[in-house]
């Protein structure tokens, strides 16, 4: 059984930087691709960021491009979403995913649909 765990959230002033952390754990992950979604309140669950576990992929939500980043730590199981130049429009509850599908087309990567695996949330909370 996989399991994701998230840490890392908080409250950040508008500017600010936060990092989380996906710790997963239950299986080999090397043929995994993980992803990040966030959900603000009243709105549908987005894609954010996803990359596969051996780390030769990524794929980014125009939304964050230049400011988050992701990455993985193969030792610690674990995979980071590196936040940046944090906006209040990015305060959200946000999920860490996997899943096991492939696809040629990246475009798949991003609809929450084709990830199996999710973990509890972080809440993030960006001030102005």
């Amino acid at each position: 059984q996989v399991q994701l765990v998230e840490s890392g959230g908080g409250l950040v002033q508008a500017g600010g930087s936060l990092r989380l952390s996906c710790a997963a754990s239950g299986r080999t992950f090397s043929r995994y691709v993980m992803g990040w979604f966030r959900q603000a309140p009243g709105k549908e669950r987005e894609f954010v960021l996803a990359i596969s576990w051996s780390g030769g992929s990524r794929y980014y939500a125009d939304s964050v491009k230049g400011r988050f980043t992701i990455s993985r730590d193969i030792s610690k199981n674990t995979v980071h979403l590196q936040m940046n130049s944090l906006k209040p429009e990015d305060t959200a509850v946000y999920y860490c995913a996997a899943t096991t599908n492939t696809y040629s087309d990246s475009t798949y990567y991003t609809y929450d649909r084709v990830y199996g695996y999710w973990g509890q949330g972080t809440q993030v909370t960006v001030s102005s």
